[in-house]
């Protein structure tokens, strides 16, 4: 059987790295790449490049964005009182989706991890506690996933700025335990959102 040539092992190699592409799929993808329209290859290398280029964390809530602040922190029609807490940016794209929330988010940028060195300090806490002070929350709702690290973020969370003034909940468990947001349908997040309860 015939190997493949070494720019195309490089490349399935490097598509094998996306989240999701598994090491066939990265093979097939690199083939249809090699013979596909020159022009059509550079076109999307060259939107790769500018996306990448041009989307930047929003400097309010840690979302994806390419204005500042991003359109859901600019829009005024949204509630300022409530704030969705979410651990990664991907996670607004999904409750978004489900179109059962309409306050505001905020991006903690990871969760508390001992085993992994990520302690609270890492995560966007203080920029939370910031925005507490200079916006007018009444609501903080924790959207964190259902396994031992996003359980212990919320906790420690919720003791935190137990005395705030702000109501802490939680969104409610109809997520699959030991997966994230970006895995669960719009159905399932809507009804999570709405079933929130108090920590």
């Amino acid at each position: 059987m015939a190997s493949l040539p070494d720019c195309i092992r490089v490349l399935t190699a490097e598509l094998a790295r996306l989240p999701g592409i598994g090491p066939r799929s990265a093979e097939r993808l690199a083939l249809h790449l090699v013979r596909s329209d020159k022009d059509q290859v550079r076109q999307l290398a060259q939107i790769l490049v500018e996306a990448r280029e041009r989307i930047r964390a929003c400097e309010c809530c840690g979302g994806l964005t390419e204005a500042q602040p991003c359109p859901v922190c600019a829009d005024s029609r949204r509630d300022p009182s409530l704030v969705c807490v979410v651990e990664q940016p991907v996670d607004i794209i999904s409750l978004e989706k489900s179109g059962s929330f309409r306050g505001k988010y905020h991006v903690l940028g990871g969760r508390v991890s001992p085993l992994n060195g990520i302690g609270p300090e890492d995560l966007r806490i203080t920029a939370l506690e910031a925005r507490l002070a200079a916006e007018p929350i009444k609501e903080i709702i924790l959207a964190l996933g259902s396994d031992v690290e996003g359980d212990a973020t919320c906790i420690y969370l919720a003791k935190r700025l137990a005395d705030r003034g702000v109501a802490v909940s939680r969104i409610a468990h109809g997520l699959p335990v030991g997966s994230g947001l970006e895995f669960a349908d719009e159905l399932t997040l809507s009804r999570a959102m709405e079933g929130r309860r108090p920590l």
